[in-house]
This record gives C-alpha cells, sequence and structure tokens, in this order.
C-alpha cells in the first residue's frame, strides 16, 4: 500500500511560494490542503486552485487539524514567531531559507521543534539541487581524493530586480547576504562537508540608490585544511549563467540578447511605492496562479559556476551532470532532466517525517548556514577574521536516486 500524500499548509503565499509552486503541485507525496495570507486575493485564488481551506492568520494556519506540516514562506523577520506557533500545535516545518536574521531565533526555532518532538527543515536553497548532491555523492565514493578546495561565483541583476523598501535594508534581512549567500555557503558547505572554520569577508555597496550589499567576496576555511572562496554580484553587469550553457538559476533557457533588461526596466519606475507594487503584481493571486507555472523545459537548478579541486580530480556540477576532470582524462557525467525540478527539497521532508530519517538540511544545518552569513556581515565591518561555533558535520554520505545518463 502506497504511503498517504503529506497534509501541507502553506505560511505565506508570496514569491518563495510561486518559485516551488510547480513542484508542490506535481508531486505524489505532497497534498496541498490549507494555507494563510493575509491577500484576500491570494487566498481566494489558492481555494480556487486547490479546493483548499485559506486562512488570513498563521496561527489559525497552525491550529488547522488537517495540516501536518507547515511550510513558512514569510518574510524573514517573522520565521522565528511562525515556527514557534507550528511547535506548538505539533506540526513538522518547512522554513524558508534564511532560517532567520539572528543566531539566538536560529536556537529559538531548533529548541521549540525538539520540545514538539517535530522534524525542522531548512530550504529550499540550491544545495538540494541534484548537481550538488550528485557531486557530493562522487565526492562521498573517494575515487577523486578528499576535497582541497572549493570556487564559487554567481553574477546575476539580483540588486535591480523589483523589490520592496525592507529588501533593500541590510537589518531588516535585505541584501545579497541573507537572500542570495543563504544559497552559496550551504552549496559550499555541503561540498565541504559541513564544519567551517573561520570566515574572512568584505562587501559591496556601490549604488547609494540601492542602500544595502550588492556584492561578496569570501575565504570560508573548514577544520581539515578545505578552503573555499566565495563571490557573488547583483549589480547586473556580467552573467555568470554565460558560464552555464545560458541555463537559469531555476534551470530555464535564458536568452542572452536580454543584457540590460532589469536596469532598463527598473529605471521606467517612478520612486519606491511603484516599484512596490511593480513587484507585487508578481505575486501569487495579484494576476498570478497556478495556470501561469510549468516544469516544461526546465532542468536542473544551478546557483552560478562551481568547481571541487580534489586531489586527483576536478569536479564541476552544471545544469546538465557533473564535468569531471580527472588525472588522465576529462568526461560529463550527464544527470537525466528532471521530470520534477526542485523535487529534493520535497522528497527529503517526506523521508523525515514519514520514515523518521533525519535531514541533511536540519535547524543544526540552517543555523550553521546563516552563522557564516551573520559572521560575513561582521567580518567585512570590522576588517578581521571571525571564528565559527555553531557549525555541523555532514552526517552521512549523500543517498539520492540520481538518474544518471550515458556518456
Amino acid at each position: 500500500m502506497s504511503e498517504s500524500p503529506l497534509r501541507l499548509g502553506i505560511a505565506g503565499l508570496g514569491r518563495g511560494f510561486m518559485l516551488l509552486l510547480p513542484t508542490l503541485a506535481a508531486h505524489p507525496g505532497i497534498r496541498l490542503v490549507a494555507a494563510a495570507d493575509p491577500r484576500e486575493e491570494a487566498r481566494q485564488q489558492f481555494v480556487a486552485d486547490f479546493s483548499a481551506t485559506a486562512h488570513a492568520e498563521v496561527a489559525a494556519l497552525c491550529a488547522d487539524p488537517q495540516v501536518e506540516v507547515v511550510y513558512i514562506a514569510t518574510p524573514h523577520q517573522y520565521h522565528r514567531e511562525h515556527v514557534e506557533m507550528a511547535a506548538q500545535h505539533g506540526k513538522h516545518v518547512l522554513v524558508e531559507k534564511p532560517m532567520a536574521l539572528s543566531l539566538a531565533d536560529c536556537q529559538a526555532m531548533i529548541d521549540s521543534m525538539r520540545r514538539a518532538g517535530c522534524w525542522l527543515m531548512v530550504g529550499h536553497s540550491h544545495s538540494f539541487d541534484v548537481p550538488y548532491l550528485r557531486t557530493r555523492a562522487l565526492i562521498d565514493s573517494q575515487a577523486f581524493g578528499a576535497v582541497r578546495m572549493i570556487s564559487a561565483l554567481n553574477y546575476t541583476d539580483f540588486l535591480y530586480r523589483p523589490r520592496r523598501p525592507e529588501e533593500l535594508e541590510t537589518a531588516r534581512g535585505g541584501g545579497v547576504i541573507f537572500s542570495q549567500a543563504a544559497h552559496q555557503v550551504d552549496v559550499v558547505r555541503l561540498l565541504g562537508g559541513g564544519r567551517a572554520r573561520g570566515v574572512r569577508a568584505a562587501t559591496g555597496r556601490w549604488d547609494p540608490s540601492r542602500p544595502t550589499e550588492g556584492a561578496y567576496s569570501a575565504l570560508l576555511t573548514f577544520g581539515d585544511g578545505t578552503f573555499a572562496t566565495m563571490t557573488y554580484s547583483g549589480y547586473a553587469h556580467f552573467d555568470s549563467d554565460e558560464l552555464s550553457g545560458w541555463r537559469g538559476e531555476l534551470g530555464q533557457p535564458r536568452d542572452p540578447r536580454d543584457y540590460g533588461r532589469a536596469r532598463a526596466q527598473l529605471a521606467r519606475l517612478q520612486g519606491a511605492e511603484e516599484e512596490a507594487r511593480v513587484k507585487n503584481a508578481r505575486t501569487y493571486g495579484a494576476g498570478l496562479s497556478l495556470a501561469d507555472t510549468s516544469l516544461a523545459g526546465i532542468g536542473h537548478n544551478h546557483f552560478g559556476f562551481v568547481v571541487v579541486s580534489c586531489e586527483r580530480g576536478d569536479l564541476r556540477p552544471t545544469p546538465w551532470g557533473v564535468e569531471i576532470y580527472a588525472d588522465d582524462h576529462h568526461y560529463l557525467e550527464p544527470l537525466s532532466p528532471p521530470a520534477i525540478p526542485r523535487r529534493e527539497v520535497l522528497d527529503e521532508l517526506i523521508a523525515a517525517v514519514r520514515h523518521d530519517r533525519p535531514p541533511i538540511h536540519s535547524g543544526e544545518w540552517g543555523m550553521a548556514t546563516m552563522e557564516v552569513c551573520l559572521a560575513m556581515l561582521k567580518s567585512a565591518d570590522r576588517g578581521q577574521d571571525v571564528t565559527l561555533s555553531h557549525q555541523v558535520s555532514l552526517e552521512k554520505p549523500v543517498e539520492y536516486n540520481f538518474e544518471v545518463g550515458s556518456r
């Protein structure tokens, strides 16, 4: 007998939910039963799309007896409050990255879920993506020796997409450290084994009209001597999707002739209020619904250019597989196109709730990633190295049913 789908409730029908929506709708192990959002139009759209219950308040969603698991996709600053609400009602939780804006909040979330005897998972970050999971599995095979160095870079137009005012204010979770480094740090920690030791970083704020961090570079060191460089720019000039065959972050085909579009569209907007209206028009219920999503033509997700240097070869995860540069030959280990992109997030959640299998992306893992992100801000501000003390190791080899194609 097949197991029953997880009964999932959505807290926040914004951009995070919209990105995961086609995966949630297509995954056979998930049933969307309820949602909460303050916007009436979003609630009405959810009811129409899923014949499900919609609440105006997250507290009502957490108390809903239909709901087994709450997916918390509310703004960053509310994550602790909403996780604690879910814990009070004995619900398992998948909380969007970044986990929280302080380590104290991260620890409180872990403690509340532990007291409730429920699973806490942090995602979706790009460390769930199959190319990175497959690269980690190749590392675990020991065929290429130990990891010694990791290089990761990503150049995007992040800072020039329509934003609400708080998304341009670091203290409220804005800028590239909280929204983008959370991805890159998670990927690098997965590939490096998890337990980072220290970080030295510099950040860039180069546009007074976008007064938050738009770029960073960091050197992350691990306890075993492995080191990683991480670079990110959201200033909409060079686009590193050029290095990934013009496949976008979400696996979609890109057209290089669109160069400069983000800056040009932003320049036509008259002030912060209009920008916020344009941002809100791209959300669920404000003209967008399940009908506007599709899995067609979507490949594996990725987060820029990454190379893992091992003792006997370099491994490069890409949207189409893992490029392997061994001692005596170079070859591609292809990955079959995903039937349901990003399903790995939900597979890990189902394995925890239905089979009591500890997730890789636990609360402790998410807190360790946020410690690195916060340390990057501190290092850049003080101009010094920052030692890390809340790191956790990758507990076991990555296990996943990879669909590997022929060479």
